[in-house]
């Protein structure tokens, strides 16, 4: 897979794709990541990319041109996509774009060719949105002051869905959000430390139990902590009925 990133800021990005598993990942061959300073593409002699918005307004707007010709050399021969659910595709990150998740990480480790544009200030030129990018997407309901982070964060979580990627093939199908649940607790040793003990159920080398074990706690965990997953997470009668028990212990615990 291919990363292109558009940015008026590269010197952001410096070590941090050159360590860990998206390292491995470049030097595997399995990524490819491209900076592109958008600056680079300006016509004009101080390399202006933003300018006032049109009627007012505090801030300024990232002009159209730049942007435009930027993701056309970066094209190439290749001609710009316009189709939403091609093998390459432009994404704006902005905080109008749909909420970044683990399923829109699997769906775009389905594509060939990731062009990421990274806004600046009050936000680019609407006729960036209208006419060029194919996607928009927002990592969270926060402020940031660019999309330079959003982009690594994309990256990251794209790049560890490649088959290859990691050294475990069924790490990623455990994480969390993989299955529409938090994961369970995790414990190493040594199995007792200051006196708190590791589950006994992870030391008895019953493997069906601790796979129950570990499921229930990813239950516990979703209810307690985001119950927002929880209620959209497909449920058998027996985690159901788990879940009714361990609440109603937890909550009795808790008004002792």
């Amino acid at each position: 897979m291919r990363f292109d990133i558009l940015t008026l800021f590269p010197g952001l990005f410096s070590g941090v794709f050159e360590e860990s598993i998206v390292k491995r990942a470049i030097e595997s061959g399995l990524v490819t990541i491209a900076l592109h300073n958008i600056r680079d593409y300006t016509t004009d002699r101080h390399h202006i990319t933003d300018d006032e918005p049109y009627a007012g307004g505090g801030g300024m707007v990232m002009k159209v041109e730049p942007i435009f010709r930027t993701v056309e050399a970066v094209m190439g021969e290749q001609a710009v996509p316009t189709d939403h659910d091609g093998p390459t595709q432009i994404i704006l990150l902005t905080p109008a774009g749909r909420l970044f998740d683990q399923a829109i990480a699997r769906e775009l480790a389905t594509r060939e060719r990731l062009v990421l544009i990274c806004g600046r200030y009050e936000g680019v030129d609407e006729r960036v949105r209208e006419h060029l990018v194919t996607d928009e997407i927002s990592v969270g309901d926060y402020v940031l002051s660019g999309g330079e982070i959003p982009s690594m964060v994309i990256v990251e979580a794209v790049t560890r869905l490649l088959p290859g990627a990691l050294g475990d093939p069924l790490a990623t199908a455990q994480d969390s959000h993989s299955q529409g649940l938090l994961e369970h607790p995790h414990y190493t040793r040594p199995a007792e430390f200051r006196g708190w003990a590791v589950p006994e159920i992870l030391l008895s080398g019953n493997h069906a139990e601790v796979a129950r074990w570990r499921h229930q706690q990813s239950l516990l965990r979703t209810a307690q902590r985001r119950p927002d997953l929880l209620a959209q997470a497909e449920l058998t009668e027996q985690d159901r009925a788990f879940l009714q028990q361990a609440l109603c212990t937890t909550t009795e615990q808790s008004n002792k």
